[in-house]
């Protein structure tokens, strides 16, 4: 007698609860202007994303007094997370092409948020940069799908906007990251900058549910590139405990070097993986679409001018007296541009001007910002109107960058797409992170002098990266091209 080894109607109707995008209500899908209402429920991730990555920078100092630790091991809390965003970021946004972009973006808020809950309860600061490792991967399921979730949802004639929306409520982000993180650590202690995530996630995953429509245009994965995951989180682990070796742990030279070698082979061999392999992580040909390949350039030197600032500036600022606060209150003008930039760019810029002009227009007010940094001494009344300057560049620079690559890329694949765009804006926040602690650590340490030597290294390395952004701006296809 044959055994029915089929799950019962109530474990079926159970699986369907959790591997189903659920509809949205009709009244919302009928209305003309719903898609905004996604919009604005992606933006919760936007916003609550970029909160927690601009608040723990305000952490360290209590970190590194609470733990006993160097400064170079306590930024391990911002590059673990990354590190681990940057890998799943690509395989998260592949897997939501295939099962659904909505059922993905919401798990993730999910996990986020209890990872959030558990860094505020760790005990430890190995324990912490655990936790922070799960928060990531709940990050990857926002991240990857937030791009592609805003493209599908928005008409195409206003994607740009679209974008822009969603780039402000980053930037809105990061604006109250700083003050509200520099208050928190200032008053509550630092563990209340994770527990502040709760309350938003909770938010997020009840507007999510009810709000977000339901993935249309699938990708089907058969089998997945397991070897190209690892290969590619070797190679992006690899590189930046390199960067982060050099700028104080305590590894002997050679070790540094066998972190780069190991981040050259790994970054390689992925490369060939992925031109082989049958059902590859990531398909190349989309990085041979100029506006794509550009465009990614771009995006990694933007984000890294985004975020090292967020670092060198509460170096510099305690080091000379200032508390955490004052040093998140100085913060804000950087993110608070961003916004402006973000949201008002549209009624000021001419309406004639393309997503590539304004590419060049952003990148090169921001060449220009960092190259005062060289020149001017780092004190508060200085620093605010530079850093305001440098978000009204980035603000204006990012959302047509966005669009110019989504734009690009076939929306049966808007997920792998996003998902990219999301990995190579992390890996710029890492490199920003990075590079900045090391040219503080190259300035050296204690002192007047060897604060200013720092920062001026630190803004050699901001100069570049602006200095990248106007090149891939300019070298980009045209419009229509």
């Amino acid at each position: 007698m044959a055994t029915d080894t089929r799950p019962r109607p109530s474990v079926r109707r159970g699986l369907a609860l959790l591997t189903a995008e659920r509809p949205r209500p009709e009244a919302i899908r009928s209305r003309p202007n719903g898609w905004w209402l996604a919009v604005g429920t992606v933006c919760f991730g936007a916003f609550m994303g970029q909160l927690d990555a601009s608040i723990v920078t305000l952490t360290y100092g209590g970190l590194r007094t609470g733990f006993h630790a160097s400064l170079a091991a306590v930024e391990w809390v911002s590059l673990a997370y990354l590190l681990a965003l940057v890998a799943l970021l690509v395989p998260v946004g592949r897997l939501a092409d295939a099962h659904g972009r909505k059922l993905l973006y919401l798990y993730g808020f999910a996990v986020f948020t209890l990872a959030s809950a558990a860094c505020g309860f760790a005990p430890s600061l190995g324990s912490l940069v655990a936790f922070r490792v799960v928060q990531a991967a709940g990050a990857a399921m926002m991240q990857a799908n937030s791009v592609a979730l805003v493209t599908t949802s928005a008409p195409r004639e206003r994607m740009r906007c679209a974008l822009g929306v969603q780039a402000a409520a980053q930037a809105l982000g990061l604006a109250l990251g700083p003050t509200v993180g520099g208050a928190l650590v200032s008053t509550l202690g630092w563990r209340w900058v994770f527990w502040v995530n709760v309350p938003v996630g909770v938010v997020a995953l009840v507007a999510g549910h009810y709000l977000l429509p339901r993935t249309r245009a699938r990708t089907r994965v058969t089998r997945f590139d397991w070897p190209g995951l690892l290969l590619l989180a070797v190679a992006t682990t690899g590189a930046l405990m390199g960067v982060s070796a050099a700028s104080g742990l305590p590894v002997p030279r050679w070790g540094v070097a066998a972190l780069f070698v190991v981040a050259a082979v790994a970054g390689r061999a992925f490369v060939r993986r992925q031109r082989r392999a049958a059902a590859p992580l990531l398909d190349l040909a989309l990085l041979r679409i100029p506006a794509v390949a550009y465009g990614l350039v771009g995006a990694l030197s933007g984000y890294l001018v985004l975020f090292g600032p967020l670092v060198l500036v509460p170096v510099v600022l305690t080091a000379r007296g200032g508390s955490e606060l004052t040093a998140g209150l100085v913060l804000t003008a950087l993110p608070a541009g961003f916004a402006l930039a973000a949201t008002g760019g549209d009624r000021v810029l001419p309406r004639g001007l393309s997503d590539r002009g304004r590419c060049l227009a952003g990148a090169g007010v921001l060449t220009v910002a960092m190259a005062a940094l060289l020149v001017v001494p780092p004190g508060i009344g200085e620093l605010v109107p530079l850093l305001a300057v440098t978000g009204l560049g980035l603000g204006t620079f990012t959302p047509a960058n966005n669009a110019l690559i989504m734009g690009a890329i076939p929306a049966r694949v808007s997920g792998t797409g996003g998902g990219l765009v999301n990995m190579t804006r992390g890996l710029g926040t890492a490199l920003g992170v990075a590079l900045v602690t090391l040219a503080v650590q190259v300035g050296g340490t204690g002192g007047d002098e060897a604060l200013r030597s720092g920062t001026r290294w630190a803004a050699v390395v901001l100069v570049v990266a602006s200095a990248v952004a106007v090149v891939a701006a300019w070298a980009g296809p045209r419009e229509g091209s």
